[in-house]
């Protein structure tokens, strides 16, 4: 896969489609889109959805993450080494009762969206860990070594460095097996989220109705009610990716149902849950499924009532508001919602696909000049 960060998904379809030597026909044909969707996703009239997208990418013998391209990939040779040596102990850390901090430490920059600072740490970190565990073999070390991997993850999403995902989901899910049974139940959200960012949506949802079933018979009290929690976020996720209404709405009740066993969200294992969170999941699924106005309405309600999550959500919430706000014509606060979302999270605006894909429709879209949308054009990589 290539490593260079293209100005917006929808950009990229019509570079790939002549790589493959097809015509718009062709394609529109193999992907069951009409011609004249895949005309406007690649001039940016219309923005290019994740199920849209997959589908176009499955007609290339594309993966999802191939056809929207990836963020330039940083030097990754320390945190591979790390990842590499995983089975084999190294010195344990002189203070391993730290251990803890740094690693909530690391969650907060992640809820931050510092990206950069997570990379920074991660090496440093995640062999300590593991150094501790191999020396101690106790379930509580293997369960910090797995939720750091579940960081590993969730950096590698963000660029989609699908290598990387896959290769820290795998260790993570190993690392599950020697610690406390909830770890296997994050490790197999984590697992179904690689699916997800490959566009194989059937995929991740039978790995979460594997995970539904290990979660019902092994886990109890708080633990059960956040492992369904957070499997049944993903799992509506997937279902409204594949447009499937009844798997979709069955997965969001269940969300609700686990949500109200919680009064405000909770964040372990790096992962939040709660009634806000399953709000904004709600929303983008809604958002994905052609539900605009409800996902408008939906947000109007949470934002109204203040929000606690921290900015690893709050952006992503703005940005499915703009999708809907784009598709619903708004494209005034389009823009509002895509500033927003640069203002709370920066770092990820600047590799996230929808930030990417609404910016390049709205500067196709304009005819006039605009310095807000230059704005942040520029700091997109995107000329205008």
């Amino acid at each position: 896969m290539s490593a260079t960060q293209v100005p917006g998904p929808g950009a990229n379809v019509a570079a790939r489609r002549k790589e493959h030597g097809l015509s718009q026909v062709a394609l529109a044909r193999r992907a069951g889109v009409s011609v004249s969707l895949l005309s406007k996703i690649e001039v940016g009239d219309r923005a290019l959805t994740q199920g849209v997208g997959a589908a176009i990418a499955r007609a290339m013998n594309l993966t999802l993450d191939e056809l929207l391209g990836s963020a330039p990939e940083a030097n990754l040779s320390e945190l591979n080494y790390v990842i590499r040596r995983f089975d084999i102990p190294g010195e344990p850390p002189e203070r391993p009762e730290r251990l803890q901090g740094e690693v909530d430490g690391l969650n907060q920059l992640r809820w931050n969206t510092e990206l950069s600072k997570v990379l920074q740490r991660l090496p440093g970190v995640l062999a300590r860990v593991t150094n501790h565990a191999h020396l101690t073999r106790q379930p509580k070390a293997w369960t910090l070594v797995a939720d750091v991997y579940g960081i590993v993850y969730w950096l590698a999403a963000r660029h989609r460095w699908m290598h990387l995902a896959e290769l820290a989901t795998m260790k993570q899910r190993v690392a599950s097996e020697r610690a406390d049974p909830i770890a296997a139940i994050v490790a197999a959200r984590d697992d179904a989220g690689t699916f997800l960012n490959s566009g194989d949506f059937s995929g991740g949802l039978a790995v979460i109705d594997r995970a539904i079933a290990q979660a019902e018979s092994t886990l109890t009290g708080r633990d059960r009610a956040y492992g369904l929690g957070i499997l049944h976020l993903r799992g509506l996720t997937l279902a409204g990716r594949l447009r499937d209404k009844q798997t979709t709405d069955r997965h969001i009740a269940a969300a609700w149902r686990a949500a109200g066993e919680f009064s405000e969200d909770i964040a372990e294992h790096g992962i939040h849950f709660g009634p806000e969170n399953t709000a904004t999941h709600v929303i983008s699924t809604a958002s994905d499924m052609d539900q605009h106005r409800r996902a408008l309405d939906t947000a109007e309600d949470l934002i109204r009532e203040g929000l606690t999550l921290p900015a690893t959500r709050v952006a992503p919430l703005y940005l499915n508001l703009g999708r809907s706000q784009l598709a619903l014509g708004d494209q005034d606060s389009t823009l509002g919602s895509l500033e927003t979302a640069w203002e709370v999270a920066p770092e990820m605006a600047a590799v996230h696909p929808t930030s990417l894909e609404l910016t390049r429709v709205l500067v196709s879209k304009h005819k006039r000049s605009n310095e807000r949308l230059s704005r942040i054009a520029r700091r997109a990589g995107l000329a205008v």
